[in-house]
């Protein structure tokens, strides 16, 4: 089975959490990994979502505590979505 790899960085502009996580996460960029595997069988090439993982702290945190947490993918969309919204300058 061929497996993917995207590894990639997503930034809050403001604290925010998830249900994989028992406390707010500070504002920064963060390490996304997302993992998806070929579909076989099929007459075209097609990939499945496996696990989708976020590395705390933030990028620009020193820290020797890190952790790695699998999140839901579309919970981490809508959370980005609210922080952009949230986070849009108001317009004169």
């Amino acid at each position: 089975m061929t497996v993917r790899t995207t590894d990639t960085q997503v930034t809050f502009m403001q604290p925010f959490i998830l249900s994989a996580f028992d406390a707010w996460q500070p504002a920064g960029t963060y390490r996304l990994v997302i993992d998806e595997e070929e579909i076989s069988g099929l007459s075209f090439l097609a990939y499945r979502r496996t696990p989708t993982v976020l590395h705390t702290p933030a990028v620009s945190v020193q820290s020797s505590r890190h952790q790695v947490v699998e999140v839901d993918p579309r919970e981490l969309t809508a959370a980005l979505d609210a922080d952009a919204l949230a986070y849009r300058p108001l317009k004169d």
